[in-house]
């Protein structure tokens, strides 16, 4: 979170909801300011929604009514939700007395929607009434929001009456654990903003090559070794003793019981993930008996997709099925997901003892092997009452009838697996992945640049158009997935997952004739407001204002101003604070240097954040971070964000980079009268197992003991105009400072910089390029 967003997240919590009582009158009834009947801003959008007339006034004397467990239930989490939001806390009687807000399981409401729910608001009360206690909660989700305005005073809400049911019953978001530890708190601030989105599972991601994250205590070394790795790096070392730094957790089975029982509360399934055949490396650590080649790898501190698989032997079956036997004891859940993704053959194709097996099975090659073990795993859940889960890659040679199949390759494989009467969770890797940035903004997070927006997740249609009626029936519902190997904080994790979870809440739950983008961006800054009140830490940067300047013909500057989502923007240039009433931003610009632009993002006279400053002067338009640099043609498909290895606790800085050619470029440099470059760069691990992507890993060769960083002007395929040699290593501030001289140059050029030498085990990246003036 930015220093500038955090002081403006203070002053908006003096005034957190900004669609309801502090924004004053709304609609309805003529009332005073601290009584305005709050619009009906509701995330997800209801299938049906009538209003009506008058408006029903809540306050602090207001009483809410239940009969029956399953109503008081969900009448004491009504009011817990209220509390959280508006410091009321409403009291629960047993009996009606005439107005109030009524709780009531009524088997003739939403009979076949045992999720569904009917709201009706009147002058006189509230009434919500559902068949199932399920259908309950989330009448009580929707009533919160409609009363989330009130902050310790009166509130009106219109009168109105909404019949509700989810599109689909399948509405997940995925935590993975293994690459990056959360507390059991913080599963539980994510389980509540789940139930408070109507998402009903939860997968968790629970072991991986970097980590095994449960309690297993047949096998305690699952603990005592696979929990543990020692990170790459400045990052593996303690900086006071300089031992080696692990980085450690795992969570007890009692712990899991808790969270398993807190999200039952809040009717979230929690589906836990065991992967496997591919993605156990920690396991092999661990125990090196159940990996196909006999040897003790390290628990992995590097990314990317690694080699290690299970062997086939009778043994690891049975540690297999223990594993499985304990999940099954503490997640009641009818599905278990087992993985079977980015499986690499090698190993099984080196293994005697695996070529061995396949030839006793009578098995033809590696990928039918994947088949048989998964259809084995799939057997032995099956016989247990459950229902096998995995990625898309199990579909590879067949599976077991009753496999569910997770899409994320894009929908093709969930297409297949519809076609092949399997049923189908779509969770495609270019909408639904929030490990990729959500906007272009420099002060997003590490992670993947290719972007997944807030129009990406609400656009995606889990049902293709191609599937027949019957096929159709297969698709449960969507999920959004969030991998954190480069979120290594859970502020990090909750700017991923905010607001774009309420995109995907929205494509889970509302019908496709109740969604539209421009409607729910006029919704969303209430469900902001929501966040605020909650502490949920949603990301600043879609709100944000983002800014490109030119050099205009006649030596002024030429401004161009974006929002990432489109809400409208207001600037100033004279060093105020941008208002409801500043310019309004319409076209580019032109202001005399130096200058500083300050713009807001708003949505009516609603500003969504604090002010974006970018300053300008001769100076800064000859400085370009590697934010603002391109990537090299040639460079290879794969960009990150990546953080430093250092310092071992507390901020980090933050490149981009492509990992299989690092280089950058400044397209169209104006180099006239450029007389050097001033290059700051740093170095990071090289911390990736590329598997058969390693040949695309390419570099120049060094010319040097460490290397040097090439300097083009034509482009990065044109002459190199300079070859500046690196040092051994960085500052201790982990930078190096570079002055690379120009010979005399004219015109504008595409200004292209490499290092050369092998990017293992340590690359070079850039921070930053300056161009020094003659």
């Amino acid at each position: 979170m930015t220093r500038m967003f955090h002081a403006w997240l203070l002053a908006a919590l003096a005034c957190p909801f900004l669609l309801g009582a502090c924004s004053g009158h709304a609609g309805g009834q003529a009332s005073s300011a601290a009584e305005a009947v709050a619009r009906p801003a509701l995330i997800p959008a209801p299938a049906a929604m009538t209003q009506g007339e008058g408006s029903f006034r809540f306050d602090e004397a207001t009483v809410l009514h239940a009969e029956g467990e399953p109503a008081r239930r969900v009448a004491d989490a009504f009011a817990a939700m209220l509390q959280a939001t508006s410091g009321i806390a409403p009291r629960r009687v047993e009996t009606a007395a005439g107005g109030g807000i009524g709780f009531e399981i009524d088997p003739a409401v939403s009979a076949d929607a045992p999720e569904g729910y009917v709201l009706e608001v009147g002058p006189r009360g509230v009434r919500v009434a559902a068949s199932d206690e399920r259908g309950l909660f989330y009448g009580a989700v929707t009533l919160w929001q409609l009363l989330s305005s009130a902050q310790g005073t009166a509130v009106r809400i219109p009168a109105l009456r909404i019949e509700d049911a989810p599109r689909f019953a399948w509405r997940g978001l995925m935590l993975d654990s293994a690459r990056h530890f959360q507390s059991v708190d913080e599963i539980k601030q994510l389980l509540d903003a789940m139930a408070r989105h109507k998402l009903n599972v939860f997968h968790w991601h629970l072991t991986d090559d970097q980590g095994w994250r449960i309690e297993i205590p047949k096998y305690p070394r699952l603990t005592q070794v696979a929990a543990c790795r020692i990170p790459a790096g400045e990052a593996g070392t303690d900086p006071a003793s300089g031992r080696t730094r692990p980085y450690c957790g795992y969570y007890t089975q009692a712990q899991v019981r808790d969270i398993v029982a807190y999200a039952a509360q809040r009717h979230i399934t929690v589906v836990p993930e065991f992967d496997m055949p591919g993605h156990v490396q920690a396991v092999v650590a661990a125990y090196p008996q159940y990996g196909s080649l006999g040897d003790t790898p390290p628990v992995s501190s590097e990314w990317g997709v690694h080699q290690y698989l299970f062997n086939v032997d009778e043994d690891t079956f049975v540690f297999i099925e223990d594993v499985l036997d304990e999940l099954m004891a503490l997640f009641p859940t009818p599905y278990i997901h087992i993985g079977g993704d980015e499986a690499v053959k090698d190993q099984w194709q080196a293994s005697p003892r695996v070529q061995a097996r396949m030839r006793e099975l009578g098995i033809a090659d590696e990928t039918a092997l994947q088949s048989w073990f998964i259809k084995r795993i799939g057997g032995y859940l099956e016989g247990k009452g459950r229902r096998l889960l995995g990625w898309d890659e199990i579909l590879d040679g067949g599976i077991a009838p009753q496999a569910t199949v997770m899409s994320w390759r894009g929908t093709d494989g969930g297409i297949a697996a519809a076609r092949a009467g399997h049923d189908v969770v779509m969770a495609p890797v270019d909408k639904l992945y929030l490990d990729y940035l959500q906007t272009g903004s420099p002060n997003e997070v590490p992670g993947r640049p290719s972007q997944v927006t807030l129009r990406d997740v609400y656009a995606f249609d889990p049902v293709p158009d191609v599937l027949t009626p019957a096929q159709r029936r297969h698709i449960l519902g969507v999920q959004a997935n969030l991998w954190t190997e480069h979120l290594r904080t859970w502020e990090r994790m909750q700017h991923a997952y905010f607001p774009r979870v309420a995109a995907l809440a929205e494509s889970a739950w509302s019908p496709p004739g109740r969604k539209d983008y421009a409607d729910f961006l006029s919704r969303l800054p209430a469900q902001l407001a929501r966040y605020r009140a909650l502490g949920i830490g949603y990301a600043p940067t879609p709100f944000e204002v983002l800014a490109s300047a030119d050099e205009a013909a006649d030596g002024a500057l030429r401004v161009s101003l974006e929002n990432p989502l489109g809400y409208a923007v207001r600037y100033t240039i004279d060093g105020s604070e941008p208002g409801p009433d500043s310019a309004l931003y319409e076209a580019p610009f032109e202001a005399a240097l130096p200058v500083e632009v300050r713009a807001v993002a708003f949505h009516g006279t609603t500003p969504l954040g604090p002010a974006s400053r970018h300053g300008y002067g001769t100076a800064s338009l000859r400085v370009r971070s590697d934010e603002q640099l391109a990537t090299c043609p040639e460079s290879g498909r794969l960009l990150l964000r990546l953080e430093d290895d250092g310092p071992v606790d507390g901020e980090r800085a933050l490149f981009n980079v492509t990992i299989f050619r690092p280089c950058w470029l400044w397209p169209s440099a104006e180099l006239d009268g450029i007389a050097a470059l001033k290059v700051r760069m740093g170095r990071i691990p090289y911390f990736f197992q590329l598997a058969h992507d390693e040949p695309s890993r390419r570099f120049a060769p060094a010319q040097t003991a460490h290397g040097e960083l090439l300097v083009q002007t034509q482009g990065c395929d044109g002459e190199v105009v300079a070859r500046h040699p690196l040092p051994a290593r960085t500052g201790a501030d982990g930078f190096v400072e570079l002055d690379i001289p120009l010979a005399p140059g004219t015109g504008r050029g595409d200004l292209c910089l490499t290092p050369s030498g092998d990017t293992r085990p340590s690359m070079w990246v850039l921070d930053r390029v300056e161009l020094v003036a003659r």
